[in-house]
């Protein structure tokens, strides 16, 4: 039996209601069930269904619950309650599969469903009173920490080829010891053909793989399938994301990108980058994170500091003193005197440069770098007076030459 509590609620009471007129057999599948045997939160609830889509969406509305098309195609609709989604799909088999995508046909075999399906502890079902139906072995697998695939590995990755990186980030979150040895071969044999999918479906799944609690012993399980020199060629070694993520564990953190660039540290990244698709937020980060020079070290004298936070702003100096000091913990000292400074623009610009003669171009604009050179060597301390005075000099010095 799962965990009820979930299964209470008043609108999945509710849409399991609705879809079981007539008698039908309604289950929920997948995460939810997965996840609440886990005793962890459950989130988000897909339902699964053995009738079609147009008749789940009539059998909704007669209830009065809103239904949303989602994914028809893949006979999925979306039920809405105060905003809550359910996605319920109908029982499907495969007819025909490309690597990316399948078309499906509607099915009133549950078996057929689950045989469908990646991992044997996703294609685990529950109905309305808890009661686990386990047709491929999920259960024993999930209790032991076995991450599987169902059926014949080769098969499921060659119907899509994403399924590599499911397997691996799956056993990230779920699996204990070594990745299952038959998924390892049969993602090894794939492994060429994984850069046929699209770069946004590569960026979801490594993204979520790098933000598991410890990803470090499956990328190694990764490199030694040959999957990571495809996916991600530019890690070359684990020292700095093994550090870092013990260091973000200690203090209850995870970001993923950092993650990320922690792996590929000093190293180009643009091709990365638009392999996976990343955002163009995303790609900066990740090169600033990797290719700009920190340019401090772990003795750095605070005003130093402080001069590093006004070059590259107090995020990104902030994410590099987290690279360092996870593998050096004498950082430390260099992130409480960042985390103190809040930089601010210089009080003076170039209409002050104009009001004391200089003209805009070229010129105005050297008497301003070397005003703001100034400043920030006297450790951001002189004011608006003293900054005004500066400037005053310099443009009397130019004036003269």
């Amino acid at each position: 039996m799962v965990r009820r509590d979930w299964l209470e609620r008043a609108d999945t009471r509710a849409v399991f209601a609705a879809l079981a007129t007539g008698g039908a057999v309604v289950r929920a599948v997948g995460g939810c069930v997965r996840d609440s045997l886990l005793d962890r939160p459950v989130e988000d609830v897909d339902i699964a269904t053995p009738e079609s889509p147009d008749l789940a969406t009539e059998r909704l509305g007669r209830a009065g619950i809103k239904v949303v098309p989602t994914g028809l195609k893949h006979g999925t609709v979306t039920a809405v309650i105060d905003r809550r989604g359910f996605e319920i799909t109908s029982l499907r088999r495969d007819v025909a599969t490309d690597g990316r995508h399948a078309t499906v046909a509607y099915t009133g075999d549950w078996q057929a469903d689950a045989e469908r399906r990646d991992l044997t502890l996703n294609a685990l079902y529950c109905g309305a009173d808890g009661e686990v139906f386990d047709p491929v072995g999920g259960l024993a697998d999930l209790r032991a920490g076995r991450v599987r695939f169902v059926g014949d590995p080769d098969r499921r990755i060659a119907e899509d080829r994403l399924r590599m990186l499911r397997f691996f980030r799956f056993h990230a979150r779920f699996g204990r010891g070594e990745p299952d040895g038959a998924g390892i071969e049969a993602c090894r044999r794939a492994a060429p053909d994984l850069l046929k999918l699209s770069g946004e479906r590569l960026r979801v799944e490594t993204l979520k793989l790098l933000a598991s609690p410890d990803p470090v012993p499956t990328l190694r399980a990764m490199r030694q399938a040959e999957v990571l020199e495809v996916l991600l060629p530019e890690a070359d070694t684990f020292l700095g994301i093994d550090k870092l993520v013990a260091w973000e564990r200690a203090r209850g953190r995870c970001d993923p990108l950092l993650r990320l660039a922690a792996l590929v540290r000093h190293r180009e990244t643009r091709p990365l980058a638009a392999r996976l698709k990343l955002s163009n937020a995303e790609a900066s980060r990740l090169r600033h994170l990797t290719i700009s020079p920190v340019g401090y070290s772990a003795t750095a004298a605070p005003e130093a500091v402080r001069a590093g936070v006004y070059a590259v702003g107090k995020a990104l100096y902030l994410d590099l003193v987290t690279l360092e000091e996870a593998i050096d913990p004498a950082f430390a000292a260099i992130r409480r005197v960042a985390e103190a400074f809040e930089p601010k623009p210089m009080p003076v610009g170039g209409a002050d440069a104009k009001a004391l003669g200089l003209s805009a171009g070229p010129t105005l604009g050297q008497a301003l770098a070397e005003l703001e050179a100034w400043w920030i060597g006297q450790d951001f301390q002189p004011d608006r007076a003293a900054l005004l005075t500066k400037l005053a000099a310099i443009v009397r010095r130019e004036a003269a030459s």
